[in-house]
Formats: C-alpha cells, sequence, structure tokens
C-alpha cells in the first residue's frame, strides 16, 4: 500500500475522492526498474497499470525488421524477426498500461524503462472489483484513461501527418509511379 497523499500530487488523480484514493493507494505499490526493464510486451496478459513518479518509460510497438526478407510462410505464421519502435514515452505523473482495467486485457503495445524509474504499480483486479461496486468510481477512472489514451492518439496523429509532410515534399511522385497516362 502506498499512501493516498502522494496519488493526490499528480494532476491524473485530480477529480477522485478520498474514498477513492483509498481504494488507489490499498492497490498500489512502489517499486523500482532499471534502466532496459521491460514491463509488458505487445500482446502480454496485464494485471497491473502503472503510474510514473521518476523516469522515463517508452512505450514501444514490435514492428518487423526492415532491409530483411520475410517469406511469406513466416508473415502468415508471424514467424518473422521484429524491433521494437518507440511510439511516445511517459515520464513524471503518466499513466501507461491502461489495458489492465478494459477487456480483454492485453497490451496494444509495450513498455520499457528508458531511465532507472520508480513507479506505482496498480492491482487491476482489486480495482475492477471496486469499479462493480462503486460505478461512479470506475467510470472516473475509465474517464480518465480515455483522456490518457485521446491525447496519445492525437499526438501520434500529429507525428504521423509531420511525417508524411516530410515525405511528401521531398519529392512528389511522377504521373508515371501513379499509373496515369
Amino acid at each position: 500500500m502506498i499512501s493516498p497523499e502522494l496519488l493526490r500530487r499528480y494532476p491524473f488523480f485530480s477529480a477522485f475522492t478520498l474514498d477513492d484514493l483509498v481504494r488507489l493507494a490499498d492497490a498500489g505499490s512502489e517499486q523500482q526498474a532499471s534502466a532496459g526493464h521491460v514491463f509488458f510486451r505487445e500482446g502480454e496478459r496485464l494485471t497491473l497499470f502503472y503510474l510514473v513518479v521518476e523516469g522515463a518509460v517508452a512505450i514501444t510497438m514490435a514492428l518487423p525488421v526492415q532491409d530483411v526478407i520475410h517469406s511469406i510462410s513466416s508473415q502468415m505464421t508471424g514467424q518473422y524477426r521484429t524491433e521494437d519502435v518507440v511510439l511516445t514515452t511517459v515520464g513524471p505523473g503518466d499513466v501507461f498500461g491502461w489495458s489492465g482495467l478494459v477487456a480483454p486485457h492485453a497490451a496494444l503495445s509495450g513498455a520499457t524503462a528508458q531511465t532507472d524509474c520508480r513507479i506505482i504499480a496498480f492491482a487491476c483486479p482489486p480495482l475492477l472489483a471496486a469499479f462493480e461496486n462503486d460505478c461512479r468510481f470506475g467510470y472516473l477512472m475509465l474517464n480518465k484513461m480515455v483522456q490518457v489514451t485521446r491525447a496519445r492518439l492525437q499526438a501520434e496523429r500529429v507525428e504521423s501527418l509531420a511525417l508524411a509532410r516530410s515525405v511528401h515534399t521531398a519529392g512528389p511522385l511522377s504521373s508515371e509511379a501513379h499509373g496515369a497516362e
């Protein structure tokens, strides 16, 4: 258990009542992670979600290694080499691993400590039980998680548009490349 007062310091928890903070604190434990520690990988079942207290955590996605020929059979069976690509980095006050609170509780990305970190790990099962008993608490938590997700999607959208613009300004494709006559 951690102190509810510790949670009160972070904007993510600002709308929660003292009772909510106590339930969260009861489900939380403070932990240390060394740089390079893998919290979870894409597709793994999650039973924890996390708050970064100190340090930086990379949110990653496994993509096929480029410049390597992947056979059709390896592509169809998922047996090809991948590398983790950093989608974003989260730091103090940020949460990650929210998929542990949403069925089917499978990670949609990975998370790896970029630096030595201090984090709070929250056990999802007792929180999910608390959400069933107090729908307001569950609604508030999921609403906060959706806000985090929305902000991250917006950041990815901006980054994707910037990348697309840089590719486009590098030189337009000729009409022959588009199949035009």
